[in-house]
Protein backbone atom coordinates (compact mmCIF):
# COMPACT_ATOMS: atom_id res chain seq x y z
CA UNK A 1 0.00 0.00 0.00
CA UNK A 2 1.28 3.44 -0.74
CA UNK A 3 1.79 6.72 0.81
CA UNK A 4 -1.36 8.01 -0.86
CA UNK A 5 -3.34 4.97 0.34
CA UNK A 6 -2.58 4.74 3.94
CA UNK A 7 -3.40 8.57 4.30
CA UNK A 8 -6.75 8.16 2.65
CA UNK A 9 -7.75 5.16 4.75
CA UNK A 10 -6.85 7.38 7.92
CA UNK A 11 -9.08 10.51 6.39
CA UNK A 12 -12.14 8.16 5.76
CA UNK A 13 -12.10 6.69 9.20
CA UNK A 14 -11.16 9.94 11.09
CA UNK A 15 -13.95 11.91 9.14
CA UNK A 16 -16.26 8.91 8.47
CA UNK A 17 -16.02 9.94 4.37
CA UNK A 18 -17.82 6.81 3.23
CA UNK A 19 -20.81 7.42 5.83
CA UNK A 20 -21.14 11.22 4.69
CA UNK A 21 -21.44 10.25 0.95
CA UNK A 22 -23.91 7.57 1.56
CA UNK A 23 -26.33 10.13 3.36
CA UNK A 24 -25.22 13.42 1.79
CA UNK A 25 -23.72 12.23 -1.97
CA UNK A 26 -20.62 13.94 -1.61
CA UNK A 27 -18.14 14.82 1.16
CA UNK A 28 -16.19 18.56 0.68
CA UNK A 29 -12.62 18.40 2.56
CA UNK A 30 -10.45 20.92 2.90
CA UNK A 31 -6.65 20.98 2.58
CA UNK A 32 -5.68 21.59 5.99
CA UNK A 33 -7.48 18.56 7.03
CA UNK A 34 -5.77 16.30 3.98
CA UNK A 35 -2.37 18.01 5.15
CA UNK A 36 -2.98 16.43 8.73
CA UNK A 37 -2.04 13.53 6.48
CA UNK A 38 0.07 14.21 3.84
CA UNK A 39 0.95 17.03 1.55
CA UNK A 40 -2.53 17.89 -0.27
CA UNK A 41 -0.89 18.45 -3.55
CA UNK A 42 0.42 15.01 -3.77
CA UNK A 43 -2.79 13.64 -1.93
CA UNK A 44 -5.08 15.04 -4.73
CA UNK A 45 -3.44 14.66 -8.33
CA UNK A 46 -4.56 11.60 -10.22
CA UNK A 47 -4.65 12.77 -13.75
CA UNK A 48 -4.99 8.80 -14.76
CA UNK A 49 -7.94 6.08 -13.47
CA UNK A 50 -5.20 3.95 -12.33
CA UNK A 51 -3.82 6.57 -10.23
CA UNK A 52 -6.78 6.67 -7.62
CA UNK A 53 -6.00 5.38 -4.12
CA UNK A 54 -7.57 2.26 -3.21
CA UNK A 55 -10.07 3.53 -1.05
CA UNK A 56 -11.31 5.38 -3.86
CA UNK A 57 -11.13 2.63 -6.42
CA UNK A 58 -12.79 0.49 -4.26
CA UNK A 59 -15.75 2.95 -4.26
CA UNK A 60 -16.10 4.22 -7.47
CA UNK A 61 -14.92 8.18 -5.90
CA UNK A 62 -13.11 10.84 -7.45
CA UNK A 63 -12.28 14.09 -6.14
CA UNK A 64 -12.69 17.40 -8.16
CA UNK A 65 -11.19 21.20 -6.17
CA UNK A 66 -13.96 23.72 -5.96
CA UNK A 67 -11.20 26.27 -4.29
CA UNK A 68 -7.86 26.97 -3.89
CA UNK A 69 -8.28 25.22 -0.33
CA UNK A 70 -11.52 22.80 -0.73
CA UNK A 71 -12.11 19.65 -2.79
CA UNK A 72 -15.20 17.16 -3.19
CA UNK A 73 -15.31 13.63 -3.24
CA UNK A 74 -17.90 11.76 -4.62
CA UNK A 75 -18.83 8.95 -7.28
CA UNK A 76 -18.34 11.67 -10.26
CA UNK A 77 -17.37 10.29 -13.64
CA UNK A 78 -14.42 12.79 -14.24
CA UNK A 79 -12.41 10.91 -16.20
CA UNK A 80 -12.80 9.71 -20.58
CA UNK A 81 -10.81 7.41 -22.55
CA UNK A 82 -8.41 8.07 -25.35
CA UNK A 83 -9.94 7.25 -28.47
CA UNK A 84 -7.93 4.81 -30.19
CA UNK A 85 -5.81 6.19 -33.40
CA UNK A 86 -7.32 4.93 -36.72
CA UNK A 87 -4.91 6.71 -38.93
CA UNK A 88 -1.60 6.42 -39.96
CA UNK A 89 0.06 9.74 -38.36
CA UNK A 90 1.36 12.46 -41.37
CA UNK A 91 5.27 12.76 -42.23
CA UNK A 92 6.61 15.85 -40.63
CA UNK A 93 10.21 17.42 -40.52
CA UNK A 94 11.87 19.27 -37.72
CA UNK A 95 13.59 22.37 -39.52
CA UNK A 96 16.70 21.71 -39.62
CA UNK A 97 18.41 24.84 -38.85
CA UNK A 98 16.56 24.57 -35.18
CA UNK A 99 19.72 22.25 -33.47
CA UNK A 100 17.62 22.67 -29.91
CA UNK A 101 14.48 20.32 -30.92
CA UNK A 102 16.68 17.19 -31.74
CA UNK A 103 15.48 14.28 -29.49
CA UNK A 104 17.45 14.35 -26.60
CA UNK A 105 16.60 17.39 -26.13
CA UNK A 106 12.75 16.85 -26.13
CA UNK A 107 11.89 16.57 -22.73
CA UNK A 108 9.19 18.11 -21.34
CA UNK A 109 5.62 19.15 -22.16
CA UNK A 110 6.79 23.08 -23.00
CA UNK A 111 9.20 21.91 -25.31
CA UNK A 112 7.15 19.35 -27.22
CA UNK A 113 4.73 22.30 -27.76
CA UNK A 114 7.33 24.68 -28.92
CA UNK A 115 8.42 21.62 -31.40
CA UNK A 116 4.71 21.34 -32.55
CA UNK A 117 4.32 24.84 -33.43
CA UNK A 118 7.65 25.19 -35.21
CA UNK A 119 7.11 22.40 -37.65
CA UNK A 120 3.50 23.22 -38.21
CA UNK A 121 1.45 21.06 -36.95
CA UNK A 122 -0.56 23.31 -34.52
CA UNK A 123 -1.56 25.37 -37.37
CA UNK A 124 -2.30 22.13 -39.61
CA UNK A 125 -4.65 20.56 -37.03
CA UNK A 126 -6.85 24.07 -36.00
CA UNK A 127 -6.68 24.79 -39.90
CA UNK A 128 -5.03 28.34 -38.88
CA UNK A 129 -2.20 30.22 -40.55
CA UNK A 130 -1.19 32.48 -38.14
CA UNK A 131 -1.53 31.31 -34.10
CA UNK A 132 0.68 32.91 -31.45
CA UNK A 133 1.44 31.87 -28.27
CA UNK A 134 -0.77 33.98 -25.71
CA UNK A 135 -1.86 32.84 -21.86
CA UNK A 136 -0.22 30.02 -20.02
CA UNK A 137 0.56 28.57 -16.55
CA UNK A 138 -1.21 29.03 -13.31
CA UNK A 139 -4.04 31.38 -12.40
CA UNK A 140 -7.32 31.50 -10.98
CA UNK A 141 -10.85 29.63 -12.50
CA UNK A 142 -12.84 32.79 -11.80
CA UNK A 143 -15.95 31.61 -10.45
CA UNK A 144 -18.67 29.00 -12.41
CA UNK A 145 -21.25 26.11 -11.86
CA UNK A 146 -21.23 23.00 -13.52
CA UNK A 147 -23.07 19.84 -13.25
CA UNK A 148 -21.52 16.51 -13.16
CA UNK A 149 -22.86 12.97 -13.71
CA UNK A 150 -22.84 10.30 -10.75
CA UNK A 151 -23.65 6.89 -9.55
CA UNK A 152 -26.97 8.57 -7.95
CA UNK A 153 -27.68 11.16 -10.99
CA UNK A 154 -26.30 14.25 -11.59
CA UNK A 155 -24.77 16.97 -9.04
CA UNK A 156 -23.99 20.56 -9.48
CA UNK A 157 -21.01 21.95 -8.11
CA UNK A 158 -19.74 25.27 -7.58
CA UNK A 159 -16.25 26.65 -8.65
CA UNK A 160 -14.53 29.52 -6.96
CA UNK A 161 -10.73 30.58 -7.36
CA UNK A 162 -9.93 27.34 -8.10
CA UNK A 163 -6.22 26.84 -9.69
CA UNK A 164 -6.03 25.97 -13.15
CA UNK A 165 -2.79 25.82 -15.04
CA UNK A 166 -2.58 25.72 -19.08
CA UNK A 167 0.50 24.50 -20.66
CA UNK A 168 -0.01 26.45 -23.64
CA UNK A 169 -2.55 28.27 -25.39
CA UNK A 170 -2.40 29.64 -29.12
CA UNK A 171 -5.13 32.13 -30.59
CA UNK A 172 -5.55 32.75 -34.07
CA UNK A 173 -8.30 34.84 -35.82
CA UNK A 174 -10.80 32.36 -35.40
CA UNK A 175 -10.02 30.85 -31.91
CA UNK A 176 -8.31 30.68 -29.11
CA UNK A 177 -6.76 26.94 -28.06
CA UNK A 178 -6.11 25.59 -25.03
CA UNK A 179 -3.64 22.87 -24.69
CA UNK A 180 -3.55 20.38 -22.10
CA UNK A 181 0.33 18.81 -23.27
CA UNK A 182 1.21 14.96 -21.47
CA UNK A 183 4.50 12.87 -22.42
CA UNK A 184 3.09 9.47 -20.60
CA UNK A 185 0.88 7.26 -23.18
CA UNK A 186 -2.13 6.53 -21.29
CA UNK A 187 -5.58 5.41 -21.94
CA UNK A 188 -7.40 8.04 -19.69
CA UNK A 189 -7.91 11.62 -19.06
CA UNK A 190 -8.78 13.39 -16.44
CA UNK A 191 -11.26 15.76 -17.90
CA UNK A 192 -11.36 18.49 -15.08
CA UNK A 193 -8.16 19.50 -16.59
CA UNK A 194 -9.51 20.87 -19.86
CA UNK A 195 -13.20 21.73 -18.83
CA UNK A 196 -12.09 24.10 -15.91
CA UNK A 197 -9.94 26.21 -18.22
CA UNK A 198 -12.19 25.76 -21.04
CA UNK A 199 -14.78 27.21 -18.30
CA UNK A 200 -12.63 30.16 -17.21
CA UNK A 201 -11.96 31.71 -20.87
CA UNK A 202 -14.93 31.18 -22.24
CA UNK A 203 -16.28 33.66 -19.14
CA UNK A 204 -13.68 35.86 -20.28
CA UNK A 205 -13.44 36.54 -24.71
CA UNK A 206 -15.87 36.18 -27.26
CA UNK A 207 -14.00 33.69 -29.58
CA UNK A 208 -14.88 30.18 -29.58
CA UNK A 209 -12.23 28.31 -26.96
CA UNK A 210 -10.85 24.74 -28.45
CA UNK A 211 -9.57 22.55 -25.64
CA UNK A 212 -6.94 20.22 -27.39
CA UNK A 213 -5.08 17.34 -25.68
CA UNK A 214 -1.40 16.99 -27.23
CA UNK A 215 0.46 13.29 -26.57
CA UNK A 216 3.95 13.49 -27.38
CA UNK A 217 6.45 10.83 -27.47
CA UNK A 218 9.14 9.03 -29.20
CA UNK A 219 8.90 11.36 -32.07
CA UNK A 220 4.81 10.99 -32.48
CA UNK A 221 2.33 13.89 -31.86
CA UNK A 222 -0.99 12.21 -31.17
CA UNK A 223 -3.72 15.71 -30.98
CA UNK A 224 -7.59 15.57 -29.57
CA UNK A 225 -9.61 18.23 -30.18
CA UNK A 226 -12.56 18.05 -27.81
CA UNK A 227 -16.22 20.45 -27.22
CA UNK A 228 -18.18 20.62 -24.30
CA UNK A 229 -21.81 20.95 -26.62
CA UNK A 230 -23.11 22.03 -23.24
CA UNK A 231 -20.31 24.07 -21.33
CA UNK A 232 -22.92 23.63 -17.96
CA UNK A 233 -22.07 19.88 -18.59
CA UNK A 234 -18.72 18.27 -17.53
CA UNK A 235 -19.96 14.93 -19.00
CA UNK A 236 -21.20 16.77 -22.45
CA UNK A 237 -17.50 16.66 -24.19
CA UNK A 238 -17.27 14.69 -27.39
CA UNK A 239 -14.38 14.24 -29.87
CA UNK A 240 -14.32 16.90 -32.60
CA UNK A 241 -11.13 15.71 -34.08
CA UNK A 242 -8.03 13.65 -34.16
CA UNK A 243 -5.15 13.55 -35.84
CA UNK A 244 -0.96 12.05 -35.85
CA UNK A 245 2.08 13.76 -36.79
CA UNK A 246 5.12 11.86 -37.15
CA UNK A 247 8.51 13.45 -37.40
CA UNK A 248 9.79 11.53 -40.37
CA UNK A 249 12.35 9.27 -40.20
CA UNK A 250 12.51 7.20 -43.60
CA UNK A 251 12.83 3.54 -42.46
CA UNK A 252 11.94 0.83 -45.51
CA UNK A 253 11.07 -2.28 -45.53
CA UNK A 254 14.86 -2.95 -46.60
CA UNK A 255 16.14 -1.53 -43.49
CA UNK A 256 14.19 -4.22 -41.68
CA UNK A 257 15.52 -6.95 -43.67
CA UNK A 258 19.04 -5.97 -43.17
CA UNK A 259 18.49 -5.84 -39.21
CA UNK A 260 17.63 -9.46 -39.86
CA UNK A 261 20.43 -10.32 -41.82
CA UNK A 262 23.18 -8.60 -39.44
CA UNK A 263 21.74 -8.71 -36.13
CA UNK A 264 23.37 -11.56 -34.10
CA UNK A 265 21.44 -13.44 -31.87
CA UNK A 266 21.82 -13.87 -28.06
CA UNK A 267 21.39 -16.53 -25.60
CA UNK A 268 18.07 -15.86 -23.66
CA UNK A 269 18.75 -14.12 -20.90
CA UNK A 270 17.54 -14.90 -16.84
CA UNK A 271 14.69 -12.28 -17.12
CA UNK A 272 10.63 -12.90 -17.58
CA UNK A 273 10.04 -13.42 -21.19
CA UNK A 274 7.77 -9.73 -21.93
CA UNK A 275 4.29 -9.24 -21.09
CA UNK A 276 4.01 -5.89 -22.53
CA UNK A 277 2.53 -5.74 -25.79
CA UNK A 278 2.86 -2.03 -26.35
CA UNK A 279 6.66 -1.27 -27.43
CA UNK A 280 5.47 2.56 -27.35
CA UNK A 281 5.01 2.38 -24.15
CA UNK A 282 8.29 0.85 -23.57
CA UNK A 283 10.25 3.39 -25.40
CA UNK A 284 7.72 6.21 -23.52
CA UNK A 285 9.00 4.88 -20.36
CA UNK A 286 12.77 4.86 -21.78
CA UNK A 287 12.30 8.90 -22.16
CA UNK A 288 10.80 9.40 -18.65
CA UNK A 289 13.84 7.75 -17.49
CA UNK A 290 16.63 9.25 -19.13
CA UNK A 291 15.47 12.62 -17.08
CA UNK A 292 16.36 10.35 -13.79
CA UNK A 293 15.85 7.11 -12.22
CA UNK A 294 12.52 6.40 -10.95
CA UNK A 295 10.99 3.85 -8.04
CA UNK A 296 8.71 1.12 -8.86
CA UNK A 297 6.26 3.24 -6.91
CA UNK A 298 6.75 6.38 -8.47
CA UNK A 299 6.47 4.81 -12.24
CA UNK A 300 3.46 3.28 -11.06
CA UNK A 301 1.88 6.73 -9.24
CA UNK A 302 3.19 9.01 -11.87
CA UNK A 303 2.98 6.96 -15.10
CA UNK A 304 -0.82 5.75 -15.82
CA UNK A 305 0.64 2.02 -14.82
CA UNK A 306 -0.73 -0.23 -11.52
CA UNK A 307 2.08 -2.41 -10.02
CA UNK A 308 1.45 -5.26 -12.61
CA UNK A 309 2.25 -3.12 -15.86
CA UNK A 310 4.76 -1.47 -13.82
CA UNK A 311 6.54 -4.78 -13.18
CA UNK A 312 5.40 -5.86 -16.91
CA UNK A 313 7.30 -2.91 -18.19
CA UNK A 314 10.26 -2.74 -16.64
CA UNK A 315 10.96 -6.29 -16.94
CA UNK A 316 10.16 -5.75 -21.09
CA UNK A 317 13.08 -3.24 -20.46
CA UNK A 318 15.43 -5.28 -18.61
CA UNK A 319 14.81 -8.52 -21.00
CA UNK A 320 16.07 -6.03 -24.07
CA UNK A 321 19.21 -4.73 -22.25
CA UNK A 322 17.51 -0.84 -22.13
CA UNK A 323 17.09 -0.40 -18.56
CA UNK A 324 18.09 -1.74 -15.02
CA UNK A 325 16.91 -2.85 -12.01
CA UNK A 326 18.93 -2.01 -8.65
CA UNK A 327 18.14 -0.93 -4.91
CA UNK A 328 19.25 2.02 -3.50
CA UNK A 329 18.49 2.38 0.49
CA UNK A 330 16.42 -0.62 0.73
CA UNK A 331 13.89 0.75 -2.37
CA UNK A 332 13.75 -1.06 -5.33
CA UNK A 333 14.79 1.73 -8.23
CA UNK A 334 14.89 1.42 -12.24
CA UNK A 335 17.50 3.28 -14.81
CA UNK A 336 18.56 3.34 -18.41
CA UNK A 337 21.51 1.01 -19.07
CA UNK A 338 24.62 2.79 -20.80
CA UNK A 339 22.91 1.09 -23.64
CA UNK A 340 19.45 2.02 -22.92
CA UNK A 341 20.87 6.14 -22.64
CA UNK A 342 23.33 5.74 -25.65
CA UNK A 343 19.79 4.72 -27.78
CA UNK A 344 17.88 7.57 -26.44
CA UNK A 345 20.43 9.81 -27.04
CA UNK A 346 20.04 8.68 -30.74
CA UNK A 347 18.43 11.12 -34.10
CA UNK A 348 14.97 9.47 -34.25
CA UNK A 349 15.71 7.38 -37.28
CA UNK A 350 18.37 5.57 -35.53
CA UNK A 351 16.90 5.17 -32.09
CA UNK A 352 14.04 3.40 -33.68
CA UNK A 353 16.55 0.88 -35.46
CA UNK A 354 18.30 0.33 -32.54
CA UNK A 355 15.85 -0.35 -30.47
CA UNK A 356 14.63 -3.02 -33.62
CA UNK A 357 18.16 -4.82 -32.92
CA UNK A 358 17.59 -5.40 -29.85
CA UNK A 359 14.34 -6.80 -30.52
CA UNK A 360 15.52 -9.15 -33.35
CA UNK A 361 18.73 -10.52 -31.18
CA UNK A 362 15.95 -12.76 -29.37
CA UNK A 363 15.32 -15.86 -31.58
CA UNK A 364 11.68 -15.82 -30.98
CA UNK A 365 10.85 -12.46 -32.22
CA UNK A 366 13.62 -12.65 -35.42
CA UNK A 367 11.88 -15.83 -36.29
CA UNK A 368 8.16 -14.29 -35.84
CA UNK A 369 9.24 -11.45 -38.00
CA UNK A 370 10.74 -13.81 -40.59
CA UNK A 371 7.60 -15.80 -40.95
CA UNK A 372 5.60 -12.38 -40.95
CA UNK A 373 7.55 -11.18 -43.88
CA UNK A 374 7.72 -14.17 -46.03
CA UNK A 375 3.76 -14.57 -45.34
CA UNK A 376 2.62 -11.15 -45.85
CA UNK A 377 0.79 -11.57 -43.14
CA UNK A 378 0.74 -11.76 -39.16
CA UNK A 379 1.36 -15.74 -38.16
CA UNK A 380 -1.48 -16.84 -35.70
CA UNK A 381 -1.08 -17.45 -32.01
CA UNK A 382 -0.78 -20.83 -32.15
CA UNK A 383 2.53 -20.68 -34.75
CA UNK A 384 3.81 -17.72 -32.27
CA UNK A 385 3.26 -20.18 -30.04
CA UNK A 386 5.43 -23.16 -32.09
CA UNK A 387 8.32 -20.57 -32.22
CA UNK A 388 8.53 -19.48 -28.98
CA UNK A 389 8.32 -22.88 -27.49
CA UNK A 390 11.50 -23.46 -30.26
CA UNK A 391 13.55 -20.89 -28.54
CA UNK A 392 14.78 -21.59 -24.34
CA UNK A 393 12.40 -19.06 -23.03
CA UNK A 394 13.20 -18.36 -19.66
CA UNK A 395 11.06 -19.80 -16.99
CA UNK A 396 7.72 -19.88 -19.61
CA UNK A 397 6.55 -23.67 -19.23
CA UNK A 398 2.68 -24.14 -19.71
CA UNK A 399 0.50 -23.65 -22.42
CA UNK A 400 -1.41 -20.86 -20.86
CA UNK A 401 1.39 -18.54 -20.72
CA UNK A 402 2.65 -18.98 -23.56
CA UNK A 403 -0.78 -18.03 -25.45
CA UNK A 404 -0.36 -14.82 -22.73
CA UNK A 405 3.32 -14.00 -24.30
CA UNK A 406 2.83 -14.43 -27.47
CA UNK A 407 0.59 -10.93 -27.85
CA UNK A 408 3.87 -9.19 -26.68
CA UNK A 409 5.54 -11.01 -30.02
CA UNK A 410 2.66 -9.85 -31.85
CA UNK A 411 2.54 -6.61 -30.60
CA UNK A 412 6.10 -5.65 -31.27
CA UNK A 413 6.34 -7.10 -34.46
CA UNK A 414 3.03 -4.72 -35.64
CA UNK A 415 5.16 -1.76 -34.05
CA UNK A 416 7.98 -2.75 -36.14
CA UNK A 417 5.96 -2.38 -39.69
CA UNK A 418 4.31 0.51 -38.33
CA UNK A 419 7.11 2.28 -38.21
CA UNK A 420 7.86 1.54 -42.29
CA UNK A 421 7.29 4.38 -44.61
CA UNK A 422 6.03 3.42 -47.71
Amino acid sequence: MGLNDTAWQSLFDKYHIPDAIAAQGRFTISAARIKEFREPRLMTKFDHKVNLPEIFAENHLTILPITRGDYVISTFQAYEEFPQTQKEPQRISIPPHLQTLSPKFLVSEAIALNCANACGILGDFLEEEQLVPTVSGRMSSGSFAFYINTERGRQMLEVSSSQIEIDAAYEGTGCLALFEAKRDLSDDFLVRQIYYPMRAWCERITKPVKPVFLVFSNGIFHLCQYEFQDVMHYNSLSLVKQKSYAIATEITLRDIEDLLKTTKPQPEPSVSFPQANSMARIINLMELLFEKPMTRQEITTQYAFDDRQTNYYTDAGRYLDMMEKGTEQGTITFRLSDLGRHIMELGYRERQLAVITQILKHRAFRQTLKVCLQCGEMPDARTVVGIMKESNLYQVKSDSTFFRRSSTIVGWMRWILSIVQT
